[in-house]
């Protein structure tokens, strides 16, 4: 899985290592990294990493400081829902995972029948991690293990992970070249964890190599193996959206904290098209992402299935969300409380089109609002909206303002000469 939130669910470990503390310092990066490799070599003999991989993968690495930077910026918890939904289940994603149902069936299929998790949510993982393979990231992640198992904080975590990569490669699972992924140690088709790989990952394709990178029935098999080992029951939604009664109080509740479904009923709960309750067994915990105005849903044990791949809510409810979408579901139902909702991807390019057409400099036109877009988006909302702290944040506002003077005439462009006017002076 992303090397994302669930990692900001552990506790906080400051573990600076000796020999790492002893280096001058304004040592070289390289020195100061590879001081601390020298402190975590028995630790690593220990864990399984004999010393000949040890050393032919270790030597040499410098750190990545941009690693440090992501390690408290995750976008699950820094980022509004609405924005984080809009980006990744938009119309466009929707496609994409419909035609990767439609290519990948004869193994989806088979892997639903293995272990119980039905093509949409799988295919839904699938998107939301990877975008269906075209982003595993572009970090070696030994060298960002590295980093993070000596720098900054949850050293300990980053170890573990750091060693299971070393195990993979000893193994043969998968080519130095290729273990490239998250800047937190994520990587292939589903973005699984060193650790969760050797716990979880499945060789579907029967070719002896548990490869997540470049066996996609390896991939979507093993995201299911995941699921089920989590909890995911066949057959049982996830939840579903729900209409509050009027003045209802989210107080007290959340996701853990679940109610029989006729209590709910009781309460006045109904589905968000107005429909009655399903009769299901299972308790069901009630979840506000954005507060009693925006839209609540009811939320299953096959939730917290989902939810154990990356401890965000959000991120949980975007899986879920599009496996609805691939199932043929619509839109949630209540707009989010907001007056400013979040940009698709294409809406993302269309904005990055018309940030350089006004003349900045923001790379390739991708829909990844990087660095130079966002100091783009500050200006711009300088100029138009007289925010004196604009905070880089797209939005409708911004791309409705920014196509709307696209439209208008250049200055002075085009407009006849007056008859009572010489044409040159």
């Amino acid at each position: 899985m992303t090397a994302a939130a669930r990692l900001l669910a552990l506790p906080v470990l400051l573990l600076p290592l000796a020999a790492a503390a002893q280096t001058p310092p304004n040592a070289a990066p390289e020195a100061t990294l590879q001081a601390c490799f020298a402190e975590l070599q028995p630790a690593a003999r220990a864990a399984g990493v004999t010393p000949e991989t040890w050393q032919r993968h270790t030597a040499g690495l410098t750190a990545l400081p941009d690693v440090l930077d992501k390690l408290d910026q995750q976008p699950e918890f820094r980022t509004p829902i609405w924005d984080y939904l809009a980006a990744l289940v938009d119309d466009e994603r929707v496609a994409q995972g419909l035609a990767m149902l439609e290519q990948h069936r004869l193994v989806l299929d088979e892997v639903a029948q293995r272990h119980g998790v039905d093509p949409a949510t799988v295919v839904a993982v699938w998107g939301v991690e990877s975008d269906f393979g075209q982003t595993f990231g572009k970090y070696p992640l030994v060298q960002a293990l590295g980093t993070l198992s000596c720098q900054g904080r949850r050293q300990t975590f980053f170890r573990g992970e750091l060693f299971a990569a070393l195990r993979i490669l000893q193994a043969g699972h998968v080519a130095p070249e290729r273990l490239v992924g998250s800047w937190a140690g994520a990587f292939g088709h589903t973005q699984f964890m060193p650790t969760t790989y050797e716990r979880l990952a499945v060789d579907f394709d029967g070719d002896g190599r548990r490869d997540l990178i470049d066996s996609v029935p390896d991939a979507l098999a093993s995201t299911a193996n995941f699921l089920t080992r989590a909890g995911w029951k066949d057959g049982l939604p996830w939840g579903f959206e729900v209409r509050l009664p009027a003045g209802f109080s989210t107080e007290g509740q959340g996701r853990r904290v679940r109610q029989p479904m006729a209590r709910w009923r009781e309460l006045g709960l109904r589905r968000a098209d107005g429909s009655p309750l399903p009769e299901l067994e299972q308790p069901a915990g009630l979840m506000t992402p954005a507060g009693a105005r925006g839209p609540a849903f009811l939320v299953l044990k096959n939730f917290d299935a989902i939810y154990s791949y990356n401890a965000a809510e959000s991120y949980g409810l975007a899986i879920a969300h599009l496996a609805d979408r691939l199932r043929g579901g619509g839109p949630f139902v209540t707009p989010w409380p907001t007056d400013d909702a979040g940009l698709s991807r294409a809406e993302r390019r269309e904005l990055q089109q018309l940030l350089a057409g006004r003349g900045h400099d923001i790379g390739t036109i991708d829909g990844l609002l990087g660095e130079r877009s966002r100091a783009a988006i500050r200006a711009e909302r300088q100029r138009l909206f007289g925010e004196r702290t604009p905070d880089g944040r797209a939005g409708q506002k911004l791309l409705r303002t920014l196509r709307a003077e696209a439209l208008l005439p250049a200055p002075d462009s085009a407009a006849p000469a007056s008859p009572d006017m010489p044409i040159s002076q």
